[in-house]
């Protein structure tokens, strides 16, 4: 095996190719003393992503007691509810921070003592796969970091990105409507205009210093040590910067998380990455790479809005059009799948899928249910909606409609991410059935809070043991459907899928086992109205809906070989058969 001096090794021709000779030689040293420090420290152990992989999205302090470490109290929440359900969390941002509920990070090694410590997140990962977020785009003006670059400290002095004011930026993707370059005022009283492609408080690290790369991957790799097993590469579209250019999708981006996969898999191959790039779908499955080199998940950011475009709609036909289109570049990587997160509704990844007047007709309706709308910047000055800041729940439904319906709608997009083909993800709020968190949003002026709100432990295990509350209601039938998942080897993310064009109201996925002998046809109908249709000839029969309660081992009346079925409104059958 080559060692990572050796010129042919991959880690050291990849440093080559970001940096120019002497700086490489350095990198190529300091990362070689990176893998010797951790290796004696990291145990790895083996792994590989299966139907059982569900993955928890949550803050760290989603649910709180007093007096006691918020992780902690996490834990007992998953431990009562979730466990032998969900086997993995991603834990949001967990660190010091100065803004953006986390995600302007102070301090990369230290967990944020009002949540608790790393005693709390090993005790997680005792238990449950942890995914943490590299927030490596951008720090706080209030990290260490950045205070001794306007220190004057010749160490940090290249670790930010420092540009004339008077140079053309208007090439420059920008995902918010602020300024690309911020002002700051150095120790020395001189002003400095330093990138911060987010906000003021989230400034850019410069990569093209190569003692920025030692330094995070240092951070990544103590979060392995740590536990974690998925890195989620915040916002990493943006991390490399070349002026002229539009400072998004570069080459050396690309090259830069090929080079932190393979340092990582130096010491603990088992790790996953998974990139979080809310663009356009074509640009954002760039990220697979070839297969084999660079994320082995990317976030299917494209099927969250869609879905809100289908179920208000009543009508699949654009959703199963572009699910048609989902290729991936190797059995060894898949799709991160979810409805809603702790951001809002992307709509940059429905570009080119949805008209704009299908795209408006979505904003609108969110606004009519109670949601906002956050904008980014165009090149020309104009404004674009970015993202839709809404409960998911109440984007697909009016507050003043039915909560039979507004349960029936939202458990349907919950259960379409489970037979989605790839790993779903799970946003805390979506088990619960979280409704548009206003008064959050008055308190903290931010647009995003509307879908963040925290939870006292106590009240939601009132909610939760209260017959026929919402989130009762939600809970218990997420994980039915998470309990059937889990257990049927065709949804292993790997398999090999097909989507059919049956009905217009209708999704339907053909999901293939790994070992060609078994099948779950899902339907789901996207209508409020009864859906009768035939199944497919070339599908084996008999087929059992392993979502009926009275379908057991193919032992039934309705395990018979028919080939047309009905689905009430909202109803979704899970067809399993032979091959």
């Amino acid at each position: 095996m080559k060692h990572i001096s050796d010129p042919n090794h991959i880690i050291n021709k990849r440093i080559h190719r970001l940096y120019p000779e002497e700086i490489a030689e350095k990198a190529v040293h300091s990362i070689i003393d990176l893998v010797f420090k951790y290796k004696s420290r990291i145990k790895s152990k083996e792994y590989h992503l299966s139907e059982k992989d569900i993955i928890l999205i949550t803050y760290g302090d989603q649910v709180n007691r007093e007096s006691e470490a918020s992780l902690q109290t996490l834990k007992e929440f998953m431990d009562i509810h979730l466990k032998g359900f969900v086997n993995s969390v991603h834990i949001l941002p967990f660190y010091p921070y100065s803004s953006d509920d986390g995600f302007s990070v102070v301090n990369y090694n230290e967990v944020d003592p009002h949540m608790g410590s790393w005693r709390e997140i090993e005790q997680l990962g005792a238990d449950y796969r942890v995914m943490v977020d590299g927030v490596i785009n951008h720090i706080s003006q209030f990290s260490d970091w950045f205070k001794a670059f306007l220190a004057g400290d010749r160490y940090f002095q290249d670790f930010f990105i420092e540009v004339d004011p008077s140079i053309d930026l208007s090439e420059v993707v920008r995902p918010r409507a602020t300024p690309v370059l911020s002002e700051f005022i150095d120790d020395d009283g001189k002003l400095r205009h330093v990138w911060t492609t987010f906000s003021k408080d989230q400034v850019d690290l410069n990569y093209k210093n190569h003692r920025v790369l030692r330094n995070v991957l240092d951070a990544l790799f103590y979060y392995i040590e740590k536990g974690a097993t998925l890195i989620r590469l915040d916002a990493i579209a943006f991390v490399w910067k070349e002026i002229g250019t539009q400072c998004v999708h570069l080459p050396q981006t690309h090259e830069l998380i090929q080079l932190i996969r393979e340092v990582l898999h130096e010491v603990a191959p088992e790790v996953i990455i998974i990139t979080e790039t809310n663009v356009p779908h074509h640009e954002n499955v760039s990220y697979f790479g070839s297969g084999d080199d660079e994320a082995q998940m990317v976030y299917n950011f494209a099927l969250p809005p869609l879905l809100v475009h289908s179920i208000q709609n009543e009508n699949t036909k654009t959703l199963t059009s572009w699910a048609k289109t989902l290729t991936l570049p190797s059995d060894k990587v898949c799709f991160f799948n979810f409805t809603a997160s702790h951001d809002g509704i992307g709509m940059r990844p429905i570009k080119g899928i949805l008209t704009d007047e299908e795209l408006y007709a979505m904003v609108d309706k969110v606004k009519e249910h109670g949601g906002l709308v956050s904008y980014r910047a165009e090149s020309d000055g104009s404004q674009t909606p970015y993202e839709l800041n809404c409960s998911y729940i109440d984007a697909l439904t009016h507050p003043n409609e039915d909560d039979q319906i507004r349960f029936k709608r939202m458990l349907l997009a919950q259960a379409t991410v489970l037979v989605m083909p790839g790993v779903p993800g799970v946003y805390f709020h979506s088990l619960v059935g979280s409704r548009n968190y206003h008064d959050g949003v008055k308190h903290s002026g931010s647009n995003r809070t509307i879908n963040r709100e925290k939870y006292n432990f106590d009240w939601l295990e009132n909610e939760l043991s209260t017959q026929g509350s919402l989130a009762k209601r939600m809970l218990d039938s997420y994980k039915r459907l998470i309990s059937i998942r889990i257990n049927e080897k065709s949804f292993n993310p790997f398999g090999d899928f097909e989507f059919l064009d049956l009905d217009e109201r209708l999704f339907v996925v053909d999901q293939i086992s790994r070992d060609n002998k078994e099948r779950i046809l899902a339907i789901h109908n996207f209508s409020n109205e009864e859906v009768t249709v035939a199944v497919p000839e070339n599908i084996t029969s008999p087929l059992c809906d392993i979502l009926s309660a009275n379908c057991n081992q193919y032992e039934c009346d309705d395990c018979k070989a028919r080939r047309e079925i009905t689905l009430e409104p909202y109803q979704m059958m899970w067809l399993k058969g032979e091959i």
